[in-house]
Parts: C-alpha cells; structure tokens; sequence
C-alpha cells in the first residue's frame, strides 16, 4: 500500500492542453475515483499515474518518492483495463501468472499467489479454462485477478466495468468493493458513471477540460457541490436548477425565479446577505421537495416514472419544469400538488461564477 501525490500535473499536446495543474492527494488505502464526462482528462491523468503517458510539468509521488522519470514496470502499479486485456491462448492460470513468470518468479511463489487470488475471485474452478470460455465478469475477475497477484502499492482501474451489462456491473462493483475492504489496497479508479464513483469511492474528484472541479466524499459531492457543473452532473435525476434572483423581504431571503417562481429561503444570512438583487441559480435535488397541502409552490403533475422504490415525479409549477422523488403510487397527470423545499438542504449558485454560495 502506498500514498499518491499528484502536484501541479499538466499535460499538453501541442497546444492542446489535456491537464492544468491538476492537485490531488491520495492517503494510503483510499479508493479514489476520478470521475467526468468523456474528454474530461480522467484517463489521462490515470495513463500519467501509470507511466504510460509522461506528463508535461509537475510531479507524481507514489509513497514520497517521485516517480516522473522511473519506468512504469518499476512503479510498483498495477492496472486493470477496460478491455481485460487477457492473452486468449492462455489459461486463466497462465493469465494469472503471466507478469510473475516473465519477472522471474518460482513455481511455488506461483502457485500461493494463484490460490490466494482464485480462492478471493471464486476463480478457483475457472484455472484450466481460456478466456474464450469465460463469460464477461469472470474476464473481469481474471484481470483483477492478475493484477492482485503482484501485491502491488496501488491499484489502477481504467473504466473496467463498461463492457458489462447492467446486472454484472451490479455484480462487479460489490466485488471490487469487497476486494479493496479485504486487501487495503491504495486505488484510482476511472470511470464516467456516477452511480459506480458514489458507491466505491472514499474520496471522489470530479473533473471537466482538464481541471479538477472538487474533491471530497461522496456524500459531500452530492449534497455540497462546488460548482453548477458538479451539482448537474452529479445525480440521477439530476438537480433542479432554477434561474432567478434574490431578493430581501423584511428578514427573509427569497428566491424569484425568471418565471415567477417564488421560493421562501428563511432569515438571510451572511453569505446570501453580499448576493442581493443579484442573479442566482437555485438548486435542489428531487427528494428535498415534498408534498405538503400549505406549501407556496403549487405544481401540476405532467409526467409520472414508476421505478418500484420511487416514483419520479415531473411537475410544472408556473412554467418551471421540476422533477421530484416520491413514494411508490404518489402522483397522477394533471394532480395538482403543493411541494415543500427542504430548505436545510436547498443550495445558491452564483449565476456569473457558478459557484455554490456560502450560506
């Protein structure tokens, strides 16, 4: 196991500059993941880690040594591609010990580090077996299973799941889940699907052109997004975010939007008290609405989405469309509904910046 440090890494490409400065520290044992859309940088930056793409300017330091100009073999990583990348004429076992072999490892070394990894994979009946033969998550299963044999300090994971389908990405994540809470293993995982960064991360970056957008948990992200682009990107259904402005009435901030829409958002505080008649974003997530008889915003049910635990609930409340998660059975097209912002929880963006708003 082993720290990260990732101090002002830039790459460029000519004039094309794929990093700016980018920042990261990364304690021993993490599971980082670095999270955006495609394009954002998220798979550079782990090709830097790696070695396999040195980068412009800056450092990376892998347990307080810098590793810019040390060979990727001899960065003691080991990565798990997308594709798997398994040698199809080997055996799983052969697969397995593929690297140990060509480092110059014994037999017996061998074999316990196959037992060992086999026996923590399930791999244990699939030895004999050709990648041919193998269905997409027991590939998987071998790839992580030929980097975990080298013990290494860290853990690359390069989008490994999206050949899988849906139920096997299911599958995959608690499995990836229950390896790094075995093994403790420091890793960086890439991916541009929110559902997998909330549920493996201990610590999430989001990126986008090339620039760190914010770094923290995952309940952080979520709930505390730095920036419009986090809040919209983070979450399914996404944020609600309303354009308007704010203004003071008596002691009492308050939300009108571009369209009329008017949003209660309790005594003003400091931080909203520098951002009056100014011009604002509101934004609150699908489950921080909720029905409430009294409430100032009436709203008419124009989509209903049944998913079992929840019904997604599209309203429009004075030509704002609002999206809200209800429970099973609530909602009818054309109901009209009163809803309640949680506004423990409701967030302001500066519309200039799109910068979240200290309260």
């Amino acid at each position: 196991m082993a720290s990260l440090n990732i101090q002002n890494v830039e790459k460029h490409y000519g004039e094309l500059k794929t990093l700016k400065g980018v920042n990261i520290d990364v304690d021993d044992g993490e599971f980082l993941v670095l999270l955006g859309p495609s394009g954002c940088g998220k798979s550079t930056l782990l090709s830097a880690i790696a070695g396999l793409a040195p980068v412009s300017s800056g450092q990376i330091i892998i347990d307080g040594v810098v590793v810019n100009d040390i060979e990727s073999a001899e960065r003691d990583i080991a990565m798990v591609f997308q594709s798997y990348a398994l040698y199809p004429t080997m055996t799983v076992r052969r697969n397995l010990t593929f690297g140990m072999r060509v480092r110059g490892a014994s037999r017996q070394q061998q074999d316990e580090a196959v037992k060992r990894v086999a026996a923590i994979l399930q791999l244990d009946q699939l030895l004999d077996r050709k990648p041919s033969q193998l269905s997409g998550g027991q590939r998987q299963r071998v790839a992580m299973g030929r980097a975990m044999v080298r013990q290494p300090k860290i853990f690359l994971f390069d989008e490994p799941l999206s050949n899988l389908d849906a139920k096997l990405r299911t599958d995959m994540r608690a499995e990836i889940k229950k390896l790094h809470q075995r093994e403790k293993t420091t890793t960086v995982y890439v991916t541009h699907d929110q559902i997998e960064a909330m549920t493996l991360a201990t610590k999430i970056v989001v990126m986008m052109g090339g620039e760190v957008q914010q770094i923290g948990s995952p309940q952080t992200i979520y709930e505390h997004p730095a920036n419009l682009f986090v809040a919209r990107f983070i979450g399914s259904p996404a944020m609600n975010c309303l354009g308007g402005t704010l203004a003071l009435e008596g002691a009492e901030a308050v939300f009108v939007g571009n369209s009329g829409l008017r949003v209660s958002l309790g005594p003003i505080s400091a931080g909203y008290r520098a951002h009056v008649g100014q011009a604002v974003v509101l934004g609150v997530r699908p489950e921080w609405l909720a029905q409430s008889a009294q409430a100032e915003i009436q709203a008419v049910v124009d989509v209903v989405e049944p998913t079992g635990a929840d019904n997604f609930v599209m309203l429009v409340a004075h030509g704002e469309t609002l999206m809200a998660r209800f429970a099973p059975g609530v909602g009818e097209p054309g109901q009209r509904i009163g809803l309640a912002v949680d506004l423990s929880k409701a967030l302001l963006f500066d519309a200039t910046t799109e910068q979240r708003i200290a309260r």
